[in-house]
């Protein structure tokens, strides 16, 4: 059975959330966070022996920390907090946390201890969490890089401290973590930019908050039951011509294998039939490997397509400007890629008649894109993936998928989705265009614009997951053979969504 999607919710979300929650709260959040990591916490050390060090800050957070170590303490286990701040100045519950671990036997140190000669069995991340919001420096920037560079299982509490929680950026330095439990939600940051890297693997505590019943997720991390009632199986009694017809258009010279492995993924993923029009005039009149695509000049693209991708080795010649303008102006869902961004970026014109548009639009930005599309540089687009892509989805009126570590669509109702499957072996040449041929097959039999764009995303990293699980990569990953792979992961999602009853 498909596992449901949990939601995301940026900090903000996360304190009103508390907020609702905290004044009826027995135990309070904190009581509860400190003894769900702890819990967390015991699966990594079951087979360590030796001491737990816990590095506590001066927010809740360190309060977090002082009820794991007291935990700890009370089970028999060696535990030193090292906390370097004024008691003084804690939150109220941190004050408590820490005067609770005192009366457990335990008292910080002001400075972090030296490793013990067999090493940590647990180094423990409590200094900021989801509340840091400035670049680290001085005493706690050493402390995190000391930290991460410990030879033991490292686990960070709701988030790896000097990670921003909503952006996955890095401010200044931040902690390097194996695990790390998350409280009440997963968070932005943990699953995008930077995030992946220093978040090692994810766990989510709910401490007993209903977090949707408080507030409603506007985010959610992609799972297939996010579409599994589309997953339904084809009719016994049924023809080509209820599979759709999908355009590929793009192809110019020295670029035509990006058009033919859009039109490849799209064929494979189950199009009825599948018309590459290619702008090349010296173009094969065949591909000979999948002699079932039908080739085409990009003149001479069918009138009868059921969905269209422009962009794939499209070129940006004025010639390529036109094609694009008319692909435009039809009444098909579109998916635009590549240079069709680039073209779209610097052409206004182009840019409003796109938001005119009365069918579905898909654009599938890498961040360097993105910024073209935006009118800022890519550091501007990666400093914050979820706002871009909003941003992309609300300007263009079109679902927009932000490419890259975590990927981010976002569609044009404001709902938002990170997408986890994939791994760096994917950074290699076509791999774009396989997405979007995926996205084109799907739009071609009938999907909603949306869920087409979150499956095949999701569908497109789970291919590359498989590959690198049987030994082809990561390394020297080549697009061409995520293609047949993607059809045999798709296929097994409709197996198992009409197996669990999840399939329409």
């Amino acid at each position: 059975m498909f596992l449901p999607a949990p939601p995301i919710y940026p900090v903000a979300g996360i304190r009103e959330i508390e907020a609702r929650v905290m004044p009826g709260a027995k135990p309070s959040l904190m009581e509860r966070a400190g003894r769900a990591a702890a819990e967390d916490a015991v699966r990594l050390i079951i087979d360590r022996p030796g001491p737990i060090l816990v590095a506590c800050g001066p927010g809740n957070n360190g309060g977090d920390g002082f009820v794991l170590a007291r935990h700890f303490r009370q089970a028999g286990r060696e535990v030193l907090a090292a906390f370097a701040d004024d008691p003084a100045r804690l939150p109220p519950d941190a004050a408590k946390a820490l005067a609770d671990f005192r009366a457990s036997g335990g008292e910080p140190v002001s400075s972090l201890p030296s490793a013990p000669a067999d090493g940590w069995a647990l180094v423990v991340d409590a200094l900021f969490g989801i509340g840091l919001g400035r670049p680290l420096t001085g005493r706690h920037a050493e402390w995190i890089a000391a930290l991460s560079h410990l030879p033991a299982p490292r686990l960070a509490l709701d988030m790896p401290s000097g990670l921003d929680a909503d952006t996955g950026r890095v401010l200044g330095t931040a902690f390097r973590a194996t695990n790390t439990t998350t409280f009440i939600a997963l968070k932005p940051g943990l699953l995008t930019l930077d995030g992946p890297d220093h978040a090692g693997d994810v766990s989510v505590q709910r401490l007993d908050v209903d977090a949707a019943g408080w507030l409603e997720p506007l985010g959610h991390a992609v799972r297939p039951s996010l579409f599994s009632t589309l997953l339904a199986p084809r009719l016994r009694n049924t023809h080509k011509g209820d599979y759709g017809d999908a355009g590929i258009l793009g192809g110019d010279a020295g670029m035509c294998g990006a058009a033919l492995l859009a039109a490849r993924a799209a064929l494979w993923l189950g199009a009825g039939r599948v018309y590459a029009g290619l702008l090349d005039p010296h173009a094969p009149p065949v591909d000979v490997a999948r002699p079932e695509l039908m080739l085409r000049p990009a003149a001479a693209l069918p009138g009868h397509l059921s969905a269209l991708a422009v962009g794939p080795g499209l070129g940006q010649s004025g010639a390529a400007a036109a094609l694009l303008r008319e692909a435009i102006a039809r009444d098909v869902p579109l998916v635009l890629d590549a240079d069709a961004l680039n073209l779209l970026a610097a052409d206004p014109a182009l840019q409003r008649a796109l938001a005119g548009r009365a069918a579905p639009t898909l654009i599938t930005p890498h961040p360097a894109e993105a910024g073209r599309l935006l009118g800022r540089d890519t550091a501007a687009v990666q400093a914050d993936r979820v706002a871009a892509a909003l941003e992309l989805a609300a300007r263009y009126r079109a679902h927009a998928v932000l490419k890259g570590c975590g990927s981010i669509v976002a569609c044009t109702d404001g709902h938002w989705y990170i997408n986890g499957s994939g791994h760096p072996g994917m950074a290699s040449a076509g791999m774009g265009d396989v997405l979007t041929g995926l996205i084109t097959a799907l739009l071609a039999q009938g999907w909603p614009a949306d869920r087409a764009l979150i499956a095949a995303v999701h569908l497109h990293g789970a291919a590359g997951d498989r590959l690198a699980r049987e030994g082809i990569g990561p390394v020297g990953l080549s697009a061409s053979e995520l293609v047949d792979t993607a059809r045999g992961v798709f296929n097994g999602w409709m197996v198992e969504a009409n197996r669990s009853g999840n399939g329409g």
